[in-house]
């Protein structure tokens, strides 16, 4: 325990917290093995420490499909409750403030994905490359059952030609995360 003016020891785990625990392991094993052009970690503080609650991540559109080239920043939102609550994920908008053109995110931003629904698919056992891949998965995939935006939904599924222009203009301007 901390005393007034002691330095503090390291945390224990059980100290930590399990979410913290969990994610401090997360990012070690992140580290060591990782998917190519994927990036994932603790958000940076003003005093050089980390928020192992909050993430900073980018994914890399698939290859061979119409969001290849874009790296797109995703923030990755952990409560205490996790991994028995799963995290809140966001992508971030365009560089013109927008928010990504697909079906299943939401104008603000959230991600739309049965891995991130606790009363769906989500597991425990589930870590943030699982999650990360999913989330790739999902750009060149979008769940028509469970639309978040109306506009990109509706182009989607009318006029497909127009939404892979709309993709592949979006991919460009995500060119430089």
């Amino acid at each position: 325990r901390q005393l007034l003016g002691w330095p503090r020891q390291r945390q224990t785990a059980s100290e930590m917290g399990i979410a913290r625990g969990r994610l401090q392991e997360e990012r070690r094993l992140w580290r060591k093995d990782h998917p190519h052009a994927f990036v994932a970690k603790p958000r940076a503080l003003a005093d050089g420490s980390q928020d192992v609650l909050n993430w900073d991540c980018i994914v890399p559109g698939k290859a061979g499909t119409i969001w290849e080239g874009g790296r797109y920043p995703v923030v990755m939102e952990f409560s205490e409750d996790y991994p028995s609550k799963p995290p809140v994920c966001r992508f971030g908008k365009d560089p013109h403030g927008k928010p990504l053109f697909h079906p299943n995110i939401y104008p603000s931003g959230k991600i739309c994905l049965s891995l991130l629904d606790a009363e769906k698919s989500w597991k425990p056992a589930l870590t943030i490359k699982n999650l990360l891949i999913g989330i790739q998965a999902l750009l060149d995939d979008p769940n028509n059952n469970d639309p978040a935006q109306e506009e990109p939904f509706r182009i989607y599924k009318n006029d497909r030609a127009a939404y892979e222009r709309r993709v592949k203009e979006q991919a460009k301007l995500f060119a430089g995360n």
